[in-house]
């Protein structure tokens, strides 16, 4: 690409591993015909966000600029775009592109690509560049107008931004699954995903059970929609709630053992892993899988008809993510705080504030 084909930037980049994130300038494409161009208004800050950084799926491109959970206004679009104009709101989660015309992606399941996987926000190769995808820790963002979605007018923009991925990360297992009102879900794990899950099955009509490592979360997980909560290491509650499930949903951040949580499941009961991205050890059961014909699945984030379903369900039922929002300057004290659980339950930046750097 020329320089005359590019828009000067601001954001926040990690130049190697373990690295503090810094302000740097760069540059993005010019919006092309099918194109929408943005200003980013807020930014979630994903627990993935803090692995890719660091490292630890050992799969970074450096430099690498975070940032998937976006909430911006459009300011550009190209002459074939259909969808936006300048002046709206729109979203953008973890993928801007994909082939756009295998199996899958003609499905609206864009996530699962065949041709080499989606595009993702950021860490995927970018053509015409000679570094990788540059995500919402930055100032503007261009995007195919496939992969953003339209923000219903009156949403809370920074509470929003989380639905981009927490949101559509829960919301699509209990749409495959067909969740519905009456049935009885749990959730394990109560952070940024867990939260919204809490939040998504209850606006379901669910009755909703939640597990956390935190005893502080008990009365928090009620607040959000839960009928009861529990800790994850109170055998005793456990034991009481076997064969009660009808789903349960997963957002433990690391790999663990799944045996005992099947056992809360019902006959023909579902149960989603969409928390730990690496091997779960031990191997499940499979006398106890038989004999219960339960399944175990995972997912993973959300096409683009559904992200915009969820967006769309979260404005119908007044649903929105708990946040504590930050200037860009404190993202290297928030990763510190979110390595040490101190967070509830999503930091979202205030893009404003790259202003001031």
């Amino acid at each position: 690409m020329t320089q005359k084909d590019m828009v000067s930037c601001d954001g926040y980049v990690a130049q190697e591993p373990k690295s503090m994130l810094e302000p740097t300038k760069f540059q993005r494409r010019n919006p092309g015909p099918y194109d929408v161009s943005m200003d980013i208004l807020y930014c979630g800050v994903c627990h993935s966000d803090l692995h890719q950084i660091l490292n630890e799926l050992h799969n970074t491109i450096y430099p690498c600029m975070p940032g998937h959970e976006i909430v911006g206004r459009v300011t550009a679009v190209g002459n074939k775009v259909t969808k936006f104009k300048a002046g709206d709101i729109s979203g953008v989660g973890c993928m801007v592109d994909s082939c756009q015309h295998c199996e899958n992606c003609n499905k609206g399941l864009e996530q699962y690509c065949l041709n080499g996987g989606p595009i993702l926000t950021y860490n995927s190769p970018e053509e015409g560049f000679d570094r990788p995808t540059f995500g919402g820790f930055s100032n503007k963002l261009v995007v195919t107008e496939r992969f953003a979605v339209k923000i219903p007018d009156g949403m809370d923009l920074k509470a929003t931004a989380p639905l981009l991925c927490a949101g559509i990360t829960t919301f699509s297992p209990m749409q495959h699954w067909k969740v519905i009102a009456g049935q009885k879900v749990g959730v394990i794990g109560l952070g940024g995903l867990g939260h919204m899950a809490v939040k998504l099955a209850n606006a379901k009509g669910a009755h909703v059970t939640a597990f956390t490592t935190s005893p502080k979360k008990i009365v928090d997980a009620k607040r959000l929609g839960a009928e009861q909560a529990f800790m994850e290491s109170d055998a005793q509650a456990i034991k009481k709630l076997m064969r009660t499930f009808d789903f349960i949903i997963s957002t433990i951040p690391q790999g663990y053992d799944i045996n005992p949580y099947l056992e809360m499941l019902k006959v023909d009961g579902t149960f989603v892993n969409v928390g730990a991205l690496e091997r779960l050890e031990p191997g499940i059961d499979g006398m106890a899988l038989a004999f219960s014909r339960h399944s175990v699945g995972g997912s993973l984030i959300g096409g683009m008809p559904e992200t915009q379903e969820v967006i769309n369900f979260c404005a119908e039922h007044s649903i929105k993510a708990d946040v504590e929002v930050i200037p860009i300057q404190k993202i290297n004290e928030a990763f510190e705080r979110m390595m040490a659980r101190d967070v509830r339950y999503r930091f979202v930046i205030d893009m404003s504030s790259l202003a001031d750097t």
